[in-house]
């Protein structure tokens, strides 16, 4: 049969409850598909916990000072390889901030310029 003339032969009342059974068609089919996202998001976060699971920390080693004791909080000397000293304070503090700890967890061996 011709989908034209079916059309032709469709009065309003057909029409709107095509239209709403399409209409509930596709959003069952979204609802379907967020719930399956949803679900997916879960377990991965479930699997992400597991892999991150608290591991027992070593006994932290102090730091050598060649120098007499470095200051309370610090973790030893930085090497500094042509970058003065304010570039070395800035680049520390966004690598702290970008990693969210606070700066005197962590430690900085050395610093070079890449050219």
């Amino acid at each position: 049969m011709n989908p034209v003339a079916l059309t032709a032969k469709m009065g309003i009342g057909d029409a709107g409850i095509a239209a709403v059974l399409g209409y509930a068609v596709v959003f069952f089919g979204l609802v379907l598909l967020m719930c399956v996202v949803i679900l997916m998001g879960k377990a991965m976060a479930g699997t992400r916990k597991q892999a991150e699971a608290p591991t027992p920390a070593a006994a932290p080693a102090a730091p050598a000072a060649p120098s007499g004791t470095p200051a309370p909080g610090s973790a030893g000397e930085v090497k500094l390889f042509d970058v003065p000293d304010k570039e070395a304070a800035i680049l520390m503090a966004i690598v702290a901030d970008k990693m969210g700890k606070p700066l005197n967890e962590l430690r900085f061996k050395s610093i070079k310029e890449v050219k």
